[in-house]
């Protein structure tokens, strides 16, 4: 190790220590008092009737319009979005459809505050741009509601430690609405590894492998898809933007934060070159657009160690033309389960995929309840294959009933803090970093994700 490196080590201890003397947890590795009391297993009072405030109209924002609609006994209350016309067409369609006529808060950035302040809101969908997550989510828990954040839900490793102080503070839920821990698919890897048909599982793999074009080339600020806001990031950043799609799921499989952690992890990337190339070919390789280079790998690469030994690899390429992956892989000692294409083999064939007819049987045996009792519905109403209908169906059902989440604020915060990890890590060579146990030891006793119903 080089001078150079100890000292940025070194830098990085000291950090975590003076992280850890501000959040009350004495270790960022194990013991240590939450102040506010943890929210593990967390139970909030049922909501019988609940009332839902939604801030950011664009395109999944109006998905989350038309499907929380549609579910029984919750209201939409509140829309705000910085474009007026956006809000207003959401209002009328949920009037179309015989609901009442949500309050509207509009035509500037400081509107979603009074949104979060109405007293006819319990809960808070923030559906905006990446960094504006981790404001608008402390904002609302501040205001006793309920916080339901888009992914990442924050870009730091120091936002993370906010979500979860605050959420203990004020006893609110604080969700990562991480979609793909509901599809199909996952919920039946985290079927098969709860009864035990994988055996013990030893490595995961995901990803988030989804080519975009040249959606960075695009000029139009007006952009629903966030083509715009996204580009600014990877200009400025390495490593790995959007992690949780793929990690979310491997974690609920192998109970991190539920009687495993991560422990450390380590990042590289490839050089920028299609992105840099792309913009050197539109405006000329002499062009101030050329010259402002994205900074952002093409490929990010990044591999946790779990406290129990386990290891996870994860990835993050939205630049260069390939299929659209999650990778969804996890490796145990019965078996092996693989996605896009699914794929399993179990021991003793295990030399061999198994072939279409076993593998058809396989998921008719061990569909999860949630697809096996909502699937019909949770197509009907789409949304990524209908996962997203029943991620909303899920946490609503937590809700009114006052359950434990699926994904709590722990979770919010650990898997989001990988967009900082790997960058660190990226910037340090590719030299290991330390991953905080925002649970302060929480996890060492926690229960799994079990496989859950409603």
């Amino acid at each position: 190790m080089t001078r150079r490196r100890f000292l940025r080590s070194a830098a990085w201890a000291g950090g975590a220590a003076l992280l850890a003397a501000h959040t009350g947890c004495r270790s960022l590795t194990g013991a240590g008092s939450a102040r506010g009391g943890s929210m593990m297993g967390f139970r909030a009072p049922p909501l019988p009737r609940i009332r839902v405030g939604i801030i950011g109209i664009g395109a999944r924002g109006t998905g989350f319009v038309r499907r929380l609609a549609a579910i029984p006994d919750v209201d939409i209350t509140a829309l705000c979005d910085v474009r007026e016309a956006r809000a207003v067409r959401e209002a009328k369609a949920l009037t179309d459809a015989g609901k009442p006529a949500p309050a509207l808060y509009t035509g500037t950035e400081t509107a979603w505050r009074g949104l979060c302040e109405r007293p006819d809101v319990d809960v808070v969908y923030i559906i905006t741009p990446w960094l504006w997550h981790t404001p608008m989510a402390l904002h609302a828990m501040q205001c006793g509601k309920h916080a339901a954040v888009e992914v990442p839900a924050a870009m730091t490793v120091a936002d993370c430690w906010r979500l979860v102080r605050t959420a203990e503070a004020t006893r609110r839920h604080c969700m990562l609405l991480e979609n793909c821990c509901y599809g199909f698919n996952e919920l039946l890897a985290l079927n098969l590894s709860r009864k035990g048909v994988l055996g013990d599982l030893i490595h995961g793999e995901a990803g988030y492998l989804h080519y975009t074009g040249t959606s960075y080339l695009e000029e139009d600020p007006t952009d629903e898809k966030g083509g715009q806001w996204r580009q600014r990031w990877y200009k400025e950043h390495t490593g790995n933007a959007y992690p949780t799609h793929g990690l979310g799921p491997v974690c609920q499989w192998m109970g991190i934060n539920r009687g495993d952690r991560m422990d450390a992890l380590t990042s590289m990337s490839s050089a920028s070159l299609t992105r840099n190339r792309a913009v050197a070919a539109k405006y000329g390789p002499e062009s101030p657009q050329a010259k402002d280079a994205y900074k952002m790998g093409d490929i990010n690469s990044s591999l946790i160690r779990t406290r129990r030994g386990r290891t996870i690899l994860v990835q993050f390429d939205t630049t260069n033309p390939r299929p659209y992956s999650r990778i969804n892989l996890v490796q145990g000692s019965k078996g092996i389960f693989a996605d896009y294409p699914l794929r399993i083999a179990l021991v003793p064939d295990v030399h061999a995929w198994m072939d279409d007819t076993k593998l058809e049987a396989l998921k008719a045996e061990h569909v999860h309840p949630l697809w096996d009792k909502n699937g019909e519905a949770a197509r009907r109403m789409g949304g990524h294959g209908g996962m997203d209908f029943l991620m909303d169906l899920r946490f609503c059902h937590c809700l009114r009933h006052g359950l434990p989440l699926d994904i709590d604020v722990y979770d919010t915060a650990l898997w989001s803090s990988v967009v900082e990890l790997s960058e660190r890590s990226v910037l340090n060579g590719g030299s290991a970093v330390v991953v905080p146990d925002f649970t302060c030891g929480g996890w060492q006793t926690a229960e799994p994700l079990g496989i859950v119903t409603m």
